[in-house]
């Protein structure tokens, strides 16, 4: 197998469905997802597996989901059936709630760190945000987009969020608070705060 095929030296690549310039929306979209799935990669690699065995088997199958968010970002049309399916969100809703409980309630915002594996947890949260603000602009110029692929993306910072917390509560490493922050979680729902 050969790693270099020369096809893409003129600056355009293959999709399922197609070629593209390598700097179209929906390359950078699923070239985002790969980036999250990278650090994600990397928090594995940090987590003790006898602490953190429940969230290496929920990581595990998310880097898979990922990789089948990234294969429906780079098909132009879904005749062939989308990889990604609902139950994978609804998987994730019911995993947040239960990490939620877990770690002490949050009122203020935190800075992201702590430990390494909350460290790369928390790039691989933001990455997803970036991954989830591409899709919206890919919807707005491409006919068809899988929908799930976006509630997958919301949802899977959310997640990210909540287990970064919980690595570091294992760790017995404290929530570094945003010293501006005004009280803006309250029994674990965000207030409106103008000011934030």
């Amino acid at each position: 197998m050969k790693l270099y095929t020369r096809t893409g030296d003129k600056g355009q690549t293959s999709i399922i469905g197609g070629r593209v310039d390598k700097d179209d929306l929906r390359v950078e979209a699923y070239g985002t997802v790969d980036e999250a799935n990278c650090f994600v990669g990397q928090a594995v690699a940090e987590l003790d597996p006898l602490i953190f065995k429940d969230i290496l088997e929920d990581l595990e199958i998310i880097q898979h989901e990922l990789f089948d968010c990234g294969g429906d970002l780079a098909t132009v049309s879904g005749k062939k059936g989308w990889k990604l399916q609902q139950d994978s969100v609804d998987e994730l809703e019911k995993k947040i709630d239960v990490y939620i409980k877990e770690a002490p309630e949050l009122e203020r915002f935190i800075l992201p760190g702590g430990s390494k594996a909350s460290s790369s947890i928390h790039i691989a949260r933001t990455v997803t945000r970036r991954a989830e603000r591409l899709v919206v602009k890919l919807m707005k110029v491409e006919e068809e987009i899988h929908p799930v692929t976006l509630q997958y993306l919301n949802r899977l910072s959310d997640y990210f969020f909540a287990i970064a917390r919980v690595i570091n509560f294992r760790l017995n490493i404290k929530d570094v608070e945003y010293i501006r922050s005004a009280d803006v979680f309250k029994g674990g729902k965000r207030k409106e705060n103008k000011d934030q």
